[in-house]
């Protein structure tokens, strides 16, 4: 920093604001102080600034509080990944808040402060009330990485394309049902989730385009209800008898299999959805589920701490690195189980 100032020709004060991208320097100066390091050929050492100055990340991910295998299995794999990367001096908090009340998330993220955290991860669906929270999150200097479903104003996205997966979803039912003819039924939690409209839209771009002899009949929401996922099932399967195959696009999987059970229809439609939990797994092997379209969770856990991190101290990301793949399960390439992760303490608001 000593040769950068005198190359510079600036204070250490001024060196240290520009390193660390604080207020109050002229563009000039800055740009005299980047001269000065790009002459140097100097590369910072954060992990050894960090240390100098005992600082800790604190990042915070907030996940809805549900009986979801998935969202389970995503917290397990986050708590796995923050005691991986303790000895980097970063902490995770994991926050669980009820899942449909908008209200109440808004109110958390508005408690939290620059002051303690680093950075913020969240998975919920868009509402003008989580936009403005999030916005005023930012304006606070905190940096937000949304989770699983995209949100127009956070810094990034971590998790698949969901545009992708939906047109991968429309592929395997084509495929697998003959092209037709037929209807096709899908079910999504919220089509306030941007995944879930993502995936509507990417699957009914490769049915229409190449499978029209196959009627996509119109999106069911089930709000995370195995209640309302079973009335609106059982009534759409009794109003449209020629239903040859399903996508659902996002939770409820075990209430599903359960209902076609009880209705005699195990096995003798086409069922594709998304995520391999422990259901899953065993409704695959069972036949009850055709096809599942996942994602590898420790992977998204651990791309959610690196780019936290990253947004923390400025970095570029390494985009490749962070890419999160589609994968596409069957019978026939189910994964070994994995080892069951430690349990932690969460944090839940009521």
């Amino acid at each position: 920093m000593n040769d950068i100032a005198r190359e510079a020709g600036v204070s250490l004060a001024t060196v240290d604001r520009v390193l660390n991208a604080r207020p109050g320097v002229r563009a000039k100066t800055v740009k005299a102080v980047n001269d000065a390091i790009a002459r140097l050929g100097y590369v910072r050492d954060l992990t050894a600034a960090n240390l100098a100055r005992s600082r800790n990340y604190r990042m915070a991910v907030l996940l809805p509080d549900t009986e979801s295998q998935f969202i389970q299995s995503l917290a397990a794999a986050l708590v796995e990944a923050g005691q991986a990367a303790a000895p980097s001096r970063t902490e995770l908090r994991l926050i669980r808040f009820p899942a449909e009340d908008p209200h109440a998330l808004a109110a958390l993220l508005g408690s939290l402060s620059s002051r303690d955290l680093a950075g913020v991860a969240l998975m919920a669906p868009e509402t003008p009330v989580l936009r403005d929270a999030v916005r005023a999150l930012r304006a606070r200097g905190l940096p937000v990485v949304a989770l699983v479903s995209d949100l127009p104003n956070a810094d990034h996205f971590i998790g698949i394309d969901n545009r992708a997966a939906g047109r991968t979803a429309g592929v395997l039912l084509g495929r697998f049902l003959g092209g037709g003819p037929g209807q096709v039924m899908v079910l999504g939690q919220s089509l306030l989730a941007r995944d879930m409209i993502e995936r509507r839209r990417g699957f009914d771009e490769v049915m229409q385009r190449d499978f029209p002899g196959l009627e996509v009949l119109q999106s069911l929401e089930t709000h995370g209800s195995p209640a309302t996922l079973r009335q609106v099932v059982a009534e759409m399967l009794a109003n449209a008898p020629r239903v040859r195959g399903i996508y659902a696009m996002g939770g409820g999987n075990r209430m599903l299999t359960q209902v076609l059970g009880e209705m005699g229809l195990s096995g003798k439609l086409t069922l594709v959805c998304h995520e391999l939990t422990p259901h899953a797994r065993q409704a695959l092997l069972t036949g009850e589920i055709t096809a599942v379209i996942t994602q590898n969770l420790g992977h998204l856990a651990r791309s959610t701490l690196r780019v936290l991190r990253a947004k923390a101290d400025n970095q570029p990301l390494d985009e490749s690195q962070e890419q999160i793949r589609i994968e596409i399960v069957l019978r026939e390439n189910l994964p070994d189980l994995p080892a069951p992760a430690s349990a932690a303490r969460i944090d839940r608001v009521a």
